[in-house]
This record gives structure tokens, C-alpha cells and sequence, in this order.
């Protein structure tokens, strides 16, 4: 009877001990928050990463305006990536990232797109550029002016040639770059403005004028470990600033703000 017990102790306690590692194993997963701009990038350093350490990385991608709110309200992430300083800034201000921790780690470009097929061809982006002129009877969509980066980029931009007054009576705002680049694709909309590496990656779009970056905050991608990242995150922050990560972000089109680490 007692080894009847002890077998049954001995199964139940190797049941339990099996159950919990995929609970550990969860809790060794490093999530990161990142600006939807850097999806594709973000998923191949996210591969590289895991294939080198052997932990596993959750993404998730919106406007960097959603995603620190999302932290704000208690969301589980380790690593905040955002696509502006303003973001981050808020980010610090209520103590949602370790300050000690922050990198200026990418920058990219504002450019504006048409659907690939589309009459409209490369035009010149300067002073007494008139884009709603541009547009006809289309629409210009691009972020929320008042929250998402790209959005007030373009805002600052716009306002700086001038053109601002008119296309905003042509303007849609939407949540997030991809958002724009989505409805460029499908030609619901006439002109679209998005980063650089954005329209890179979206074979039915293409490039039609490029901002001049004096127009503009410059575009600045700062990263940053939150206040309860698990420890295994530093690894994850330092791989970002590794020879593999700047190859990867390059690859797409941004450029990387720092010294490689290794």
C-alpha cells in the first residue's frame, strides 16, 4: 500500500513539475512594444536573437502613442521601442522606462506615396509645394496628427511648406503607419505619407516625393527597457545595438544611430 502511495506521490509530482515548465518558460519570454514602422525589421532581429540565446521574444507593434499608454495602464512589456522623442519622453516622465537605459537607436525618412499603378509621378517637395493639389479629388491619409509620430511629422512638415491649410480639408487620420500604408496599397486613398521604410516593404506602393529633413523633427527611434523588464531584457537591449542588429535595420532602410557593440 505504501508503494502504491509513494508511485502516486512520485506521478503526481512529476505531472506538476511538467505543467510548470511551460509557465517558466513564459516567463522567460521578453516582450517587446515597438512603433508598427520597425515590424519587419524588429521580426527578423527578434529570429536572429532567439537562434543566438535561445529565448523567445513576443512583439507587439501599434503607434507609439497606443503602445505607452497600453504600458501606462499596466501591459506587460520589457522593451518599449518608439518612433519619436515625445513618446519616449512621456514614457520617462511617468516612470515607465529606465532613463539609465535609453538609446537613440534608429532614424529614418518622411516620404510620400501613391498606389504603384497610379497617373501620379515623382514630383519635387519644396516651398509652394501644393498637395492638395496633388491629391484631385483623392484622398491624403496618414497618422493621427495629434498622437501618431508619422502623423505629426508630417504636420510639422506640411505646415513648413505651407500646404498644411489646404490638405487638411483632404486629410484621413488613422491609427498607425501601417494603417496608411494598408490603404495606399488598396488605392482607397490618392497620396499617403509614411517613413521610408515603410514604403520599401509594400511592393504595391511606390516612392512618389521624399521630405526634406529640414522640414521636420528629426525622425529618432529611442528604445528603452520599462521599469519591470524581466533581467533577461538587457540581453535583448544589447543585441539591438550589436553588428547583427544594425545589418538587419539597414537592410530596411533606417539608419543606425550608434556605435555597434560587437
Amino acid at each position: 500500500m505504501r508503494r502504491r502511495i509513494f508511485l502516486v506521490c512520485a506521478l503526481a509530482l512529476c505531472a506538476l513539475g511538467l505543467a510548470g515548465l511551460p509557465a517558466r518558460a513564459e516567463q522567460q519570454a521578453i516582450t517587446v512594444f515597438a512603433a508598427a514602422s520597425m515590424k519587419n525589421a524588429i521580426d527578423d532581429i527578434n529570429a536572429a536573437f532567439s537562434k543566438a540565446t535561445g529565448l523567445k521574444v513576443v512583439a507587439s507593434y501599434a503607434a507609439s502613442s497606443a503602445l505607452v499608454r497600453q504600458i501606462e495602464q499596466g501591459a506587460p512589456a520589457d522593451v518599449f521601442a518608439s518612433a519619436d522623442l515625445d513618446w519616449m519622453h512621456y514614457g520617462s516622465q511617468k516612470k515607465l522606462v529606465q532613463d539609465d537605459t535609453r538609446i537613440n537607436l534608429l532614424g529614418n525618412r518622411l516620404v510620400l506615396i501613391a498606389p504603384k499603378d497610379a497617373k501620379i509621378g515623382e514630383v519635387t517637395i519644396a516651398p509652394g509645394f501644393d498637395l492638395a493639389r496633388l491629391a484631385g479629388d483623392g484622398r491624403i491619409v496618414t497618422g493621427d496628427v495629434r498622437a501618431v509620430p508619422v502623423g505629426k511629422y508630417a504636420k510639422a512638415a506640411l505646415e513648413q511648406l505651407g500646404a498644411w491649410n489646404a490638405a487638411e480639408k483632404k486629410l484621413a487620420m488613422v491609427d498607425n503607419v501601417r494603417a496608411v500604408l494598408a490603404l495606399v496599397a488598396r488605392g482607397e486613398a490618392a497620396l499617403g505619407i509614411v517613413y521610408e521604410t515603410d514604403a520599401k516593404v509594400e511592393p504595391n506602393v511606390k516612392i512618389v516625393g521624399r521630405f526634406p529633413e529640414n522640414l521636420h523633427p528629426p525622425i529618432t527611434y529611442p528604445v528603452a527597457l520599462t521599469t519591470g523588464a524581466k533581467p533577461a531584457a538587457a540581453r535583448y537591449l544589447a543585441f539591438l545595438r550589436s553588428s547583427a542588429a544594425k545589418n538587419l535595420f539597414e537592410a530596411y532602410g533606417f539608419t543606425f544611430l550608434v556605435r555597434p557593440t560587437s
